[in-house]
């Protein structure tokens, strides 16, 4: 078999409802739209931890936390793991990187003075990096000085101005739609692409920003939703009813602040109204449009080019003001359901798939493509039947994902029971067609319906004593099951070779 291009395309902080082909009732997602009625649609799939390295490693691993340990951003990724690059290119391609990784080097293999360890922006081992783009935005900024900008105003080029009386302002950003990030990266890699090889395969990973924050958005963009026009939000009718649920809740309440979506602000998420978190909607969901538009020049790009396989998908979500929070991380799962698209050379064209599918399904499932085997045993699955309209024999029957909170526990001790301090830092969620599941160690567990709701969340864990313990028997045999089995496979003598 003639081997595929690769096109790995991640979009930060993608909610997985915010799709106009899975049935938003707001969003406008054209062109995903369209490359959705030529590929394979997963609807139920999910991150395997947040924020961005975590989730990360997970995506490019195969691995869920509770093997490749990154707990937070600038926890190390341990060196011994195989990701998608050195897989790619045991398999003859070089992985081009536009954007970013988000992977903390193992620092065992730097010297301490190694500015390497100074961030947690490092490239995943095996990139070869064509175009970077860090949280500084430095190859954005020299291109828009290259454009007329001045970069005397670099330093608040995503503040916008503000609005009399109001918390968020719905202003435009100091930049034209086609000189986003988005923008950049886009140019970037159709530049690159133009210069392959026909007969020579190629595997490029596209790393958009946004949506995730700073939230400023370019006209027209910014004025493309009435922050009126959308459903109510998830969640307790106060913050503070929202807070009294869980200690964790409370926790994240202390650390969300505005200013990391809108620069130049000061206030605490917990205190801005649903007004304002309408309006800070209504600009990421034209955030979300604007990364659709970029995508349209790809995907037209690409359309000549059939031996193509094209993943869509993203880190992990975005709470938008569901249960008073923004950004991801907790328990709900607006905070790990993301989208996933795929559309493989030979598949079946438009397919919809409901069973519950998680970010460590895609390294299994590039190896299964070429043919190569991992140098880990991946915790996730191939999803390869799937694309091919067919239905595995065995499957997950929920979705499973984590957050470390140790760095709540570190800064925030008094919130906590002294129980929590005892035991393992991670809340380990299993979300199934009905209810959610979150066991934690020395805080209370939690059992509460599936489906988002309105009004302030019930724990349903003391009533239902029965599907706690069914619950429990599941995440500590799925934890049983995802134990490393790298070498346990096989004995000794089986590597021995006459």
């Amino acid at each position: 078999m003639t081997r595929p291009n690769i096109l790995l395309i991640t979009a930060d902080q993608w909610r997985g409802d915010c799709l106009g082909t899975v049935g938003h009732p707001v969003v406008q997602t054209p062109n995903l739209d369209a490359f959705a009625e030529t590929a394979t649609v997963f609807e139920q799939h999910y991150a395997a931890t947040a924020p961005c390295s975590p989730a990360r490693a997970s995506l490019y691993t195969g691995l869920y936390q509770m093997n490749h340990r990154v707990v937070w951003n600038g926890a190390p990724l341990d060196d011994r793991f195989d990701n998608i690059a050195r897989a790619a290119r045991r398999a003859g391609y070089t992985p081009t990187l536009f954007g970013y990784t988000d992977t903390s080097p193992d620092p065992r293999l730097h010297h301490p003075n190694d500015p390497v360890l100074s961030t947690y922006e490092g490239v995943l081992p095996g990139f070869w990096v064509r175009q970077p783009l860090a949280e500084d935005d430095k190859p954005w900024l020299s291109w828009m000085a290259a454009r007329g900008h001045d970069p005397a105003g670099f330093s608040t080029i995503h503040h916008v101005e503000p609005e009399d009386g109001e918390k968020v302002s719905l202003r435009p950003a100091r930049y034209a739609k086609d000189e986003t990030q988005t923008a950049f990266l886009t140019d970037a890699f159709l530049t690159w692409l133009g210069e392959q090889d026909e007969d020579r395969p190629w595997m490029a990973h596209v790393s958009f920003l946004r949506p995730h924050p700073p939230i400023a958005v370019p006209a027209p963009y910014n004025a493309l939703y009435d922050p009126e026009d959308s459903r109510d939000f998830s969640g307790a009718p106060t913050a503070a009813d929202e807070a009294s649920f869980h200690p964790l809740v409370a926790a994240l309440q202390d650390y969300q602040q505005l200013g990391t979506h809108m620069p130049g602000t000061s206030a605490f998420v917990r205190d801005l109204t649903r007004r304002d978190l309408k309006r800070l909607r209504a600009l990421y969901y034209g955030m979300i449009t604007e990364v659709d538009a970029q995508l349209g020049r790809i995907f037209g790009a690409l359309n000549k080019l059939d031996n193509t396989l094209i993943i869509f998908t993203s880190d992990h979500a975005e709470m938008m003001g569901d249960h008073w929070m923004l950004g991801k991380g907790g328990f709900y799962r607006e905070s790990y359901h993301i989208p996933l698209m795929i559309r493989a050379p030979g598949g079946v064209g438009a397919n919809r798939v409901s069973a519950f599918t998680s970010s460590t399904d895609i390294f299994p499932t590039l190896l299964d493509l070429l043919d190569i085997a991992p140098e880990h045993t991946p915790d996730g699955a191939s999803l390869i039947p799937y694309l091919s309209g067919q239905t595995p024999l065995s499957w997950r029957d929920a979705a499973l994902w984590e957050f470390d909170y140790r760095q709540f526990l570190k800064k925030w001790p008094d919130k906590f029971p002294a129980s929590a301090h005892e035991g393992s830092s991670a809340a380990l969620c299993r979300l199934g067609p009905e209810w959610q599941f979150v066991h934690f160690s020395g805080l209370p567990n939690i059992l509460m319906k599936a489906a988002p709701t309105q009004g302030v969340p019930v724990n349903e864990a003391l009533r239902n004593p029965e599907k706690v313990i069914a619950d429990l028997d599941a995440l500590l045999s799925a934890r049983m099951r995802h134990n490393d089995e790298t070498l346990a496979r096989t004995l000794v003598w089986d590597y021995y070779r006459e």
